[in-house]
């Protein structure tokens, strides 16, 4: 581990020392990020998740950022030039680009005009100019050199330009003056078409690039990928020019001063303002990347998060004109039990017929919720069974269903139902995203799901690292039931391996496990594997009573000696008597008698007072409905309750029953100045919400959620 590194970590990430070297030390162990949030509080001081990966992220970047110090400093010596101020300099900078400006001097050039000019022998000539002679003339300078006086000062000018290019001084002060006073600026390009204008409120725009949104800056690069928009920065040339000559002109009275100018202004429009504003532009994009990849996370961990609905046998409805509507009905464990096809829309508008076959399948598997696909149809859907279902013991709830075709598709649905359609996988898909939305959308990529915002515009790599890791968090915060689990989910669990994964698929086709211990014993299975993994696979119905909870087996020792002391049985572990014991208990005094620390004793007491509690069961439920909205039902200042679809960096989209999702702009959030939409609002969320304005030709509403 470097020291420096992990200084600087330190004052970056506002974390203790001996927390970060901690965490690294786990790290280089073999350990994963949750195993480490969860068991290794008392090593951490009870860092999350997310602030271990972090550390994990800075330190490989710090890292590789001090090899690429080490490697200029080491190639600067090979040619004899470094002195101690410029590794000095070199060694503490914070950026990759800081180092680069450093190591522009030295760095092996293509052919330029500065090299060939040096090939001529001009470099002393450009030397004198650079002393700001004042006895002599141009014409006395120029004399020894065999070649005519405009072209020996033109060549001795292009070095002049390539030294002030590379100054790393003058390169950082005009990348953060222009980065903190320029404005970004964007035209719509001449002939360029724009048919739905999508790009229109850029076609002549500007702001502060200091100041710009994310989503703008991702905007813009979209507009002029698509060659609509034209991009530019703008900022005061003249202050830029006065700024250089200030520090570059040492004698305003020299002869040469209008050389020098000149090789200024060569220096800015051909070294260094295009590289400059191409650095500008490409950490614009990377902090707006961060940023939509922030955001995307936050609404995945929301909406994989959301509350599913158990024990219930549920109809999956996937809406369809042509092709029909596909009706899965699935028992409450996420079974098929029935597939059908209806035609209740245009262009067969069998309206008594589809009714029939959906109230059958209703009565014959006593169905108790309907899911109906959010996709093409689905208003008309949604009005066929709202009409259909009247006078019936049954709801029905509207289900996104990004990504449903993507599963449908894929390889892992023609192995799970090799015999049905793309549009009845589908069916199936949307009816278990109720009943268990968790297990349903781990089988799609994160990117398909629908909840981010420019995901095609930012680092793909970035982003499905980020998304895979929020999946990995969500799946190991609620846990995994390992005689249900598919390979989908398992994959996510902390520590599994690919093999380690068969072998559980295999051990499953003949028996169900019985303890923890079952598991340990599996090819595969390596003590590693097995300590990282275990705690978050649980047995619901076993031997052991603790294996249904989330308590490390490392831990039921401590355990069983917790409840010897509390004159506790385990078998007695719902009882009011348990629970009450439990909840009265003087943590600190236990700690001292039991020998163990504040962190695993309180998560031990949380498991045992709710032991296979699902994190998920104290969320909001989902809106279940048995009639339908209409737009024409509204009128401004109608309050409605509604969920909470999509967050944007602008707003958030709520599911308020009608075919499009209402937009609460982030200015009618909070009387209050709204930074960010997730500081008030998460995907999943249930809002009490108000009709802002209505667009009937349009079919849209905009709605706000201050009364």
């Amino acid at each position: 581990m470097n020291e420096n590194v992990i200084k600087n970590l330190v004052n970056t990430l506002n974390i203790q020392e001996k927390q970060i070297i901690a965490v690294l030390k786990l790290l280089e162990e073999g350990a994963t990020i949750p195993f480490i949030a969860r068991y290794r509080k008392e090593v951490t001081g009870n860092l999350d998740e997310d602030q271990i990966r972090q550390i994990e992220e800075r330190y490989r970047y710090q890292n590789n950022l001090l090899t690429k110090k080490e490697d200029v400093c080491r190639l600067i010596a090979e040619k004899g030039l470094l002195t101690e101020e410029l590794k000095n300099q070199i060694m503490a900078c914070l950026k990759l680009t800081e180092v680069e400006d450093l190591y522009r001097p030295f760095k092996e050039k293509k052919k330029t005009k500065a090299s060939e000019a040096i090939k001529m022998g001009l470099e002393p000539l450009a030397k004198i100019i650079m002393s700001f002679p004042t006895k002599g003339n141009l014409d006395s300078i120029c004399q020894n050199f065999e070649m005519e006086k405009e072209k020996a000062l033109e060549n001795a000018g292009y070095i002049i330009s390539e030294w002030i290019s590379d100054n790393a001084y003058y390169r950082k002060w005009l990348r953060n003056y222009i980065f903190n006073n320029g404005l970004i600026v964007s035209k719509k390009k001449k002939d360029s078409i724009d048919e739905a204008k999508t790009y229109e409120m850029y076609y002549d725009f500007s702001e502060r690039i200091k100041y710009i949104k994310h989503y703008r800056v991702l905007a813009i690069n979209r507009g002029e990928n698509e060659k609509i928009l034209t991009v530019s920065l703008d900022y005061d040339k003249d202050k830029i020019i006065n700024f250089l000559e200030s520090k570059i002109i040492k004698n305003k009275d020299s002869f040469v001063v209008d050389i020098v100018k000149n090789a200024i202004l060569d220096a800015l429009k051909r070294l260094i303002l295009p590289s400059v504003t191409r650095e500008i532009r490409s950490e614009l994009t990377e902090i707006s990347e961060e940023k939509a990849i922030d955001t995307f996370q936050v609404n995945l961990e929301h909406l994989l998060l959301t509350r599913p609905i158990k024990g219930q046998v549920v109809l999956g409805f996937d809406p369809a004109f042509r092709t029909g509507c596909k009706l899965a009905v699935m028992d409450s464990l996420g079974n098929v039990l029935d597939i059908k096809v209806i035609y209740p829309t245009e262009p067969h508008k069998d309206f008594e017929g589809s009714k029939k076959v959906l109230v059958d399948l209703i009565n014959k598997y006593k169905v108790k919720l309907i899911a109906i696909g959010n996709g093409t149809a689905s208003r008309e859907s949604e009005q066929f069974v709202a009409e259909a279902i009247k006078g019936l013991d049954v709801k029905y709830t509207i289900v996104s269903e990004a990504g449903a075709s993507v599963y449908s598709a894929s390889k892992l649905a023609q192995e799970e139902f090799p015999d049905l359609t793309v549009e009845k996988r589908s069916a199936i898909s949307i009816g278990r995203r109720v009943q268990d939305p968790l297990s349903e959308l781990v089988k799609i990529d994160p990117k398909s799901i629908g909840v981010g915002e420019y995901q095609h515009d930012v680092n793909q790599k970035e982003l499905s690292e980020s998304l895979d890791f929020t999946v990995s968090k969500v799946v190991n915060e609620v846990g995994v039931n390992i005689n249900t689990a598919s390979s989908s989910i398992l994959k996510f669990v902390s520590g599994l391996t690919k093999g380690a994964i068969n072998s559980i698929l295999k051990f499953k086709e003949s028996k169900n496990f019985k303890n923890r211990e079952e598991i340990k014993n599996l090819k595969g299975i390596s003590s590693k594997i097995y300590e990282q993994a275990i705690g978050f696979l649980r047995i619901t119905d076993g031997d052991n009573l603790l294996d249904k909870t989330g308590i490390h087996p490392e831990s039921y020792d401590l355990t069983n000696k917790l409840l010897k002391t509390l004159n506790l049985k385990i078998e007695d572990i719902n009882t009011t008597f348990f629970k009450d014991t439990l909840k009265k208990v003087d943590i600190k005094n236990l700690v001292l008698e039991l020998n163990t620390d504040i962190y695993t004793l309180e998560d031990i007491i949380k498991e045992l007072l709710n032991p296979g509690l699902d994190p998920r069961d104290n969320l909001e439920a989902p809106i279940l409905k048995s009639d339908i909205m209409h737009i024409e039902d509204l009128k401004k200042g109608m309050q409605l309750e509604g969920i909470v679809r999509n967050v944007a960096s602008f707003g958030a989209f709520i599911d308020i029953g009608l075919h499009n999702d209402g937009l609460v702009h982030i200015s009618k959030m909070s009387k209050d100045f709204v930074k960010n939409p997730l500081d008030i609002v998460n995907v999943g969320d249930i809002v009490t919400c108000y009709v802002d304005d209505i667009d009937l030709e349009k079919e849209k509403v905009s709605l706000r959620l201050i009364n």
